[in-house]
């Protein structure tokens, strides 16, 4: 059975479907028309139902739970993984509702995260997460929401940290941050999504077993200039137990982001 299947080219994504689309794993059949595209993107894939199984950002899970079904494997949640929010220089944050902010993606959790933290600023800018850092340096904007790996050069830049947004979240709910998924069309027969899931879980657990291997294939074939160092950061901080298996308090974190999408997004 062939199927499509969409994530990112970030090495959280590579280092978790590697064994699976490479076959490093018994697939028990099932082959994959794969797709690579930034998260934004397969939110808007996800909106259209273009893919049987891809990955989005939480924040645009509310708008999907009916066609979609949430894995238990190949998501982003974790502490001190939240996007931050940074600027050329320090800024009055009581006065950012009336500022240029750039935010990667209107669906994702960053914005769900922002919005929670400052649910009257409305000068956005949306924009593709690499574009925001030169945005901001080009006064585009006045400052940004970042994600995946600008977390960890963003000050290589000059660029200032204002808040982590997700430091706000845990303080507030004192959950995990849900910050990626995997769901799969609920066209699929039920069969096919539970063996899917588990094949993504053993995908995990090969690359985290055979010690990140595929840093030197194909995480790093997708990654683009970014060095080894960073490479693994990022997978050290998105990959994690919570990518095996959401357990209770995955759940619970998602179902917190939900209510926190109706609060943000209220029924007219």
């Amino acid at each position: 059975m062939k199927l499509s299947l969409a994530f990112s080219p970030c090495p959280n994504d590579t280092f978790i479907f590697d064994a699976l689309v490479n076959h490093k794993i018994d697939t028990k059949g099932f082959e994959f028309d794969v797709k690579l595209e930034d998260v934004q993107t397969l939110n808007e894939w996800a909106l259209q139902q273009k893919t049987d199984i891809t990955k989005i950002s939480y924040g645009v899970l509310p708008l999907l739970t009916d066609k979609y079904t949430l894995f238990e494997s190949g998501g982003a949640l974790g502490k001190g993984v939240g996007p931050l929010l940074i600027a050329k220089s320090e800024m009055d944050l009581n006065k950012l509702n009336n500022e240029r902010i750039a935010i990667p993606g209107v669906n994702t959790t960053a914005h769900m995260l922002f919005s929670l933290a400052f649910p009257h600023a409305h000068n956005k800018v949306f924009k593709v997460f690499n574009e925001i850092e030169d945005a901001i340096l080009n006064e585009e904007v006045d400052a940004g929401v970042i994600i995946h790996e600008n977390r960890f050069t963003y000050q290589e830049k000059g660029l200032h940290k204002l808040m982590d947004l997700g430091d706000y979240w845990e303080t507030q709910t004192q959950l995990p941050i849900p910050l990626g998924c995997i769901i799969a069309k609920k066209t699929l027969d039920i069969s096919v999504i539970t063996e899917i899931d588990n094949l993504i879980k053993q995908s995990v657990e090969y690359s985290f077993k055979n010690n990140y291997e595929c840093l030197s294939n194909y995480v790093k074939l997708h990654a683009q200039e970014m060095s080894e160092h960073v490479m693994r950061q990022h997978i050290d901080l998105y990959v994690n137990n919570f990518s095996v298996a959401l357990g209770n308090d995955g759940r619970k974190a998602v179902e917190k982001l939900l209510e926190v999408y109706r609060q943000v997004n209220p029924v007219k």
